[in-house]
């Protein structure tokens, strides 16, 4: 797969926003944000990470860009695909070949069905759905097995044979590595870096900030739904050259960097009023629980936040 060099990214992403309605007591209609106002871009040959706790909306963005939300799922902002709207039409015409999922869930395979028979599936070949299997270590013996014969790292190496056997453009890998030992993880995410490498832009979806570090180009920080930094992968390298205190915080909560835990939790559901990271902030001011706060270009990168700190790369 070549890299073609286009005057619009890949993809981009502008003010996309996912929530949902239920009701609560009273029939009294609420609604739950699930991303809100999240923009970035992503080029050919780059792997973008965005990381995130549970619940931060990163499994909801990669649902959008493949359009698999429910139906009860209330949509803004928009999406495009090499400068077109990727609406739901569309993302469901290149589901599978363009666009490709590697789910964070192992069940996806048929546990009734061969391995070798999911890869090639109804309309594919059979001698592309072995290359790929080799591409990714997978002997012939692993073609007549079934989903329960395999390890975690197989599983998760089938999943992206599966994904990537029709060169797809945009690879979307939601959680691909938990469970698995660091080795198998590492082997899994250098797949992804190799398919970067060949062209693909390639998003990372992860809870695993050190993980993504090995692999991502740029790395976007997301928090109660919303992104809070957007940063070259380089400005891990140091505290100092973080902007957002979450983000520093993340950092300092990494084995590598003391393992400092952070007070509180991320709030669900209903949000407080202006930062929804101001109630954890030990910087923040009366102003950070008033009105919303912008995201904005600062350096390299980008930030939501009223006091950023850090060096500008």
């Amino acid at each position: 797969m070549e890299s073609k060099k286009q005057n619009a990214p890949l993809l981009q992403v502008q003010g996309l926003t996912v929530s949902f309605s239920r009701y609560a007591q009273g029939f009294r209609r609420v609604t739950l944000p699930g991303v809100r106002d999240l923009s970035f871009s992503l080029d050919e040959g780059e792997l973008v990470a965005v990381v995130g706790a549970s619940g931060s909306g990163k499994s909801l963005l990669a649902h959008r860009l493949l359009g698999i939300l429910p139906h009860n799922a209330q949509v803004g902002g928009q999406v495009l695909y090499r400068g077109q709207p990727l609406d739901d039409r569309l993302a469901g015409k290149l589901r599978g070949y363009e666009i490709v999922l590697v789910p964070q869930n192992v069940s996806y395979l048929d546990p009734l069905m061969q391995v070798g028979e999911q890869v090639k599936g109804e309309k594919g070949d059979a001698q592309k759905a072995s290359a790929a299997l080799r591409r990714y270590g997978l002997g012939p013996e692993v073609e007549k097995m079934y989903p329960f014969q395999l390890s975690g790292g197989m599983v998760r190496r089938v999943l992206i044979a599966t994904a990537v056997q029709h060169t797809p453009s945009l690879v979307v890998a939601d959680e691909p590595t938990p469970g698995l030992h660091p080795e198998a993880a590492r082997r899994v995410l250098g797949h992804f870096k190799e398919l970067a490498q060949a062209g693909a832009g390639v998003l990372l979806i992860t809870h695993d900030l050190e993980a993504a570090l090995e692999v991502a180009d740029r790395v976007i920080v997301l928090y109660a739904g919303a992104a809070v930094e957007e940063a070259p992968a380089a400005s891990f390298a140091a505290k100092e050259l973080l902007q957002h205190p979450y983000t520093q915080a993340l950092w300092q909560a990494s084995p590598n960097h003391g393992f400092v835990p952070l007070p509180g939790t991320q709030p669900v559901g209903q949000l407080p009023a202006g930062c929804a990271f101001a109630p954890r902030c030990p910087k923040a001011g009366p102003e950070c629980h008033e009105g919303a706060v912008a995201y904005e270009k600062r350096g390299a990168g980008y930030v939501r936040c009223l006091h950023p700190e850090g060096e500008q790369l």
